[in-house]
């Protein structure tokens, strides 16, 4: 019990001076174990290359895998191998509310995510969903409504966030919103999606359009407004045909713009050598290189295969409805037709 005696204070067994250095040591080597990147379970999803720590995820239920099988039962054996052997290749997920609505998407996007950790490999989903989706008057319109449209992909982080995935976050929806005058309305929405894929911990890339396309500047503004910051980064030439040089080049200044964050490039179908003037289904076009993580010291994460190369651009040139598997294309495109 105390006595009310009072005491001097018991000396340290080595100098106060020492005990300040001793913490500083402490806390500078915890920093720079984070910054060696010795756990990258440590590391918040903006600072993780998904790509770089797990091989990409193949969805055995692909479209061009399905063609793989009917041309096998059909009797084609030369396009079932064709098919076969560019299924293998990883493609991006695409997740649209016309084939996975609200209230049914999460029960999708979780059975993916659970095959793919089952399998240690990292899934690619497209999040194709924004109201008014090709207000550009092109082949892929849809989406929600403004009012379905952020529970929708809160439903789809939900289930995103117990594994390991990347999204790329509407392809066009940044870039188109200026030329169709839905500017305001298209950044409070990726906005509030951002948030929603950030919060859950999915790597996210918000698609920017491409260096034939809309000026990096213009870009920057927009993806400043999402919040770009708060997620890994953005992503370039989905579905589009733009050389990987003029890409990497145009992606570059474009993550100076936005305080040097991260991109992807769609290498999925720029193996022609130049760009096509006509962005649907154009002729002459080949497999750029195939998907692969990247560590240059510049910010490209990964070349990646985010449009499946055999599916068409929409009824132009020939081709069926957008998204639909194109067996003469998918043969042209791999060099056998």
């Amino acid at each position: 019990m105390p006595d009310g005696t009072t005491r001097a204070p018991r000396a340290l067994p080595f100098p106060a001076g020492a005990l300040v250095v001793v913490v500083v040591l402490v806390v500078v080597g915890v920093l720079v174990a984070r910054a060696q990147h010795l756990g990258p379970w440590e590391l918040g999803p903006q600072e993780r290359n998904r790509f770089a720590e797990q091989p990409q995820y193949v969805d055995p239920d692909s479209r061009t895998g399905q063609a793989a099988w009917q041309a096998e039962a059909d009797g084609r054996a030369d396009e079932a191998a064709a098919f076969a052997e560019l299924a293998q290749v990883p493609q991006g997920i695409w997740v649209t509310p016309e084939e996975r609505p609200p209230g049914a998407v999460g029960q999708y996007v979780s059975a993916v995510l659970a095959a793919a950790d089952e399998a240690g490999r990292v899934p690619l989903l497209v999040v194709y969903g924004i109201p008014d989706r090709d207000c550009t008057g092109g082949y892929s319109s849809g989406g929600l409504d403004v009012g379905s449209y952020v529970p929708w992909v809160e439903e789809i982080a939900t289930a995103a966030a117990p594994y390991a995935a990347a999204v790329v976050l509407e392809p066009d929806a940044l870039a188109s919103a200026v030329e169709c005058d839905r500017r305001q309305e298209r950044v409070d929405l990726l906005a509030r999606a951002v948030d929603a894929l950030a919060a859950a911990g999915v790597t996210t890339y918000v698609d920017g359009g491409h260096s034939g396309w809309v000026p990096a500047r213009k870009v920057a503004a927009l993806l400043r407004e999402v919040g770009v910051d708060k997620v890994r980064g953005f992503a370039t030439n989905v579905s589009n045909y733009q050389t990987d040089p003029d890409e990497v080049a145009w992606a570059e200044r474009l993550s100076g713009l936005v305080g040097g964050t991260h991109y992807v490039v769609d290498s999925g179908r720029n193996g022609a050598g130049s760009p096509p003037e006509d962005w649907c289904n154009p002729p002459g076009q080949a497999l750029g290189q195939e998907p692969g993580y990247v560590d240059d010291g510049t910010g490209l994460d990964a070349y990646l295969w985010v449009k499946p190369p055999g599916e068409s651009d929409g009824e132009c040139n020939g081709g069926p409805p957008a998204g639909e598997f194109w067996a003469q294309r998918a043969l042209e495109l791999i060099g056998a037709s």
